[in-house]
């Protein structure tokens, strides 16, 4: 094969000279945008120079091919916790197929480590090469609908389970982690495009279509926005969805925001698209416009270049009235090529890294993955209580346990889940990992759960929500659920759960409790009575067996919480109050939570000694280094998650309790001392200014907290910033 390149009409074009019949040569007229040495800017000329009205309208879709030209589009595939192509959500369509299965977007953030979330991603977008370019499947899109950087600012929120928090800088952290996984490390092309959803301030599900989230535009810039910020300018997304919502009156599908903020600052220059059916509700649940040419134009106008609805006679009548022009078009389709060829869409399969990612054994099936998935899940487990040094149990004490509860004999999926190739439920998982020398007894049955539970010398209860992958659109099992386009009512447990944990403890005292959840839950008689309670999310398919692993000390647990956990649902604003200062957050609540944010527990425990800087004063522009010892002083290998949150004594401005602005999450032997080293840079401590419109670092007196959670402070200092 060999490429001949001549120039024609100011463009060039190149003929590609293919073998035939092992001996023949014929020509095939190729366009000069197929030349990967052109810049990019030129080659979408070419593209927009031979495309048709009527092409450029359907490349608006969610997928930008264009047969008569040879230009392979790519589509869209969700994957928030692994790829979506199974049974869930129905995102397998009639031929669904299996893919990894990781826990809940939550549940990876309680991991409280980028690596492994960005191994995860890395996995999720192998597998979306392998079944897009996989001759058996050609199933999946390149670009993916991950991560949800949205801020899970309240535990009502029926999507907190796809978030990473309620922390700006922790979450968006992890959105880089995801972002950088999915895109893989190639300096030239994309493994996967990360679509970044939804921009910006939707965590409210109730009236998400028409609802308004208000707050001021230091809120916009210091949190709602920073996980896109980080998203884009650091993780080098360059795709997001505007949510359904308005925010101060405009409806974020129109929203100067697209442009002014993410284009314009970040540099964001290649997809934003529209949620499902967003285009026609800015009419008839907005009512911000009465026609659909009108629509058309304001999206188009405002940033949108991909739609997830039925666009077209809207974007017709548009252009036909002259409201809309070829070259609107035109600027907007670039950023959607700008992704295309990225991706290498546009280049031969022999450039592009990631393009032999479709041959060898399904990548759902190999052990590695496999492995890895179990031990994500071993690291996302929280430990939210241990007394009576119930856990880990000890194999060759214990003759008989009883597990029981409604969450005890699967593993449950989401709306947003994959098929996995296998599950391992709770009780399969302590079967599996009990050694053979334990009776194991179950029952999802409430009465016969009190019955085994009274006849074993163990107890575990396993309860928490349904995140109703196959309940059907909108549908929960009660107030205390939720999912997407449902809010929860209620942060209690149903009382169904609630009963049983009092009878099953009643009934043995030596009882744990596994709450498997997508939210946080106001457990507050369980945290008073039950001995022994373990935290983990939906999802995963090894769920049980880094379960198992972890109630037998195999493995020790050493996830944290990453949002607060409230006593009661009255120590929560409104439910519409976006207004953070109000009680949100550990950064503003007043309140004393149940479990605060960064919490959780070990089978080990931890000193920390000697805080020390690299200097006392900070400028700005300059990074201080922030060191302290941390000591395993127990008898296990453990792992701690070291903290360092900043408290603001001289600040001009309102400024939170405490804010999150390092970590580091380490494993430690018995006996042993690490000295962790934290960075702390000047820029993270700036607040915006509304007079001059840019982030500012102030002279400021600031308090140092280094922790092991946000509550619990193991030293301080001191330090001048000036």
């Amino acid at each position: 094969m060999r490429f001949n390149f001549v120039k024609k009409n100011h463009y060039w074009l190149f003929i590609l000279l293919v073998p035939f019949n092992g001996s023949n040569l014929f020509a095939q007229v190729q366009y000069s945008f197929f030349n990967n040495m052109l810049p990019v800017e030129k080659r979408i000329d070419n593209i927009l120079s031979l495309m048709t009205l009527a092409e450029k309208i359907n490349c608006l879709g969610t997928n930008p091919t264009v047969a008569r030209l040879g230009i392979k589009g790519t589509g869209h595939s969700e994957g928030l916790h692994g790829l979506a192509t199974g049974i869930p959500g129905n995102w397998g369509g009639k031929t669904p197929v299996a893919t990894t299965t990781f826990p809940q977007a939550i549940g990876l953030a309680e991991t409280w480590s980028p690596e492994l979330v960005k191994q995860a991603a890395s996995i999720e977008g192998y597998e979306a090469r392998y079944l897009t370019q996989s001759d058996r499947y050609k199933k999946a899109g390149l670009v993916i609908r991950a991560p949800n950087a949205d801020l899970g600012r309240d535990p009502r929120w029926g999507r907190t389970e796809e978030c990473y928090g309620e922390d700006a800088f922790f979450n968006g952290t992890m959105v880089v982690a995801y972002v950088r996984g999915l895109q893989g490390d190639d300096p030239n092309y994309w493994q996967t495009a990360s679509l970044m959803k939804h921009f910006l301030a939707n965590s409210n599900e109730n009236s998400r279509d028409s609802s308004q989230a208000n707050f001021d535009e230091r809120l916009l810039r210091e949190y709602y926005s920073v996980p896109f910020r980080m998203g884009v300018v650091e993780g080098g997304s360059r795709a997001f969805m505007a949510s359904y919502n308005g925010v101060n009156g405009i409806p974020q599908t129109v929203s100067p925001m697209l442009k002014n903020l993410a284009v314009k600052e970040w540099g964001q220059d290649g997809i934003i698209c529209t949620d499902g059916g967003a285009y026609t509700l800015l009419m008839t649940a907005h009512h911000y416009y009465k026609t659909p040419e009108e629509t058309a134009t304001a999206c188009i106008k405002a940033g949108i270049n991909q739609f997830l609805d039925a666009y077209k006679p809207g974007i017709q009548a548009a252009l036909d009235k002259g409201m809309l022009t070829e070259a609107d078009i035109n600027g907007a389709l670039r950023g959607v090529f700008r992704v295309m060829i990225k991706l290498g869409q546009l280049d031969a399969p022999s450039l592009v890294s990631y393009a032999q990612n479709k041959n060898g054994p399904e990548p759902w099936l190999m052990e590695k993955n496999r492995e890895f998935v179990n031990l994500i899940t071993q690291k996302s487990i929280v430990l939210l209580k241990n007394s009576k040094g119930l856990l880990p149990i000890d194999r060759n004490k214990i003759k008989s346990i009883a597990v029981v509860g409604p969450r005890s004999g699967e593993v449950y999926e989401d709306w947003y889940s994959g098929s996995p190739s296998y599950s391992v439920s709770p009780v399969a998982g302590i079967k599996q990992m009990s050694g053979g020398n334990i009776t194991i007894s179950h029952s999802t049955n409430d009465n016969l759960a009190v019955s085994l539970a009274k006849s074993a010398e163990l107890a575990i209860v396993c309860i928490g929500n349904n995140p109703s992958g196959n309940l059907g659109w909108k549908k929960v099992d009660g107030p205390t659920e939720g999912r997407e386009a449902v809010d929860r009512e209620d942060i209690n447990l149903d009382a169904s759960q609630q009963m049983l944990i009092e009878k099953v403890y009643q009934a043995n005292p030596n009882t744990i409790v596994v709450l498997i959840s997508s939210f946080p839950y106001a457990i507050n008689w369980a945290d008073a009575n039950i001995p022994a309670i373990i935290h983990l999310t939906h999802n995963s398919q090894a769920l049980g067996i880094a379960l198992a692993s972890t109630l037998f000390g195999d493995v020790n647990p050493g996830g944290r919480l990453v949002q607060t956990w409230p006593k009661s649902i009255v120590d929560l604003p409104p439910m519409m109050d976006y207004n953070i200062r109000n009680g949100r957050t550990y950064m503003y609540t007043k309140a004393e939570p149940l479990y605060p944010f960064g919490y959780g527990l070990s089978y080990t425990t931890f000193k920390y000694a000697n805080l020390k800087t690299s200097k006392l004063k900070l400028s700005d522009n300059e990074t201080l280094m922030v060191s302290v010892d941390v000591t395993n002083t127990g008898s296990r290998e453990g792992d701690e998650v070291v903290q360092l949150y900043v408290q603001h004594l001289q600040s001009k401005v309102d400024r939170p309790m405490k804010e999150l602005k390092s970590y580091q999450r380490i494993t430690l032997k018995p006996n042993e001392t690490r000295s962790v080293n934290l960075p702390l840079k000047a820029s993270a401590l700036a607040y915006w200014d509304i007079k001059s419109q840019k982030f500012i670092v102030e002279k400021d007196k600031l308090v140092l907290l280094i922790g092991s959670s946000s509550s619990d402070i193991k030293a301080r200092k001191s330090i001048v910033v000036h």
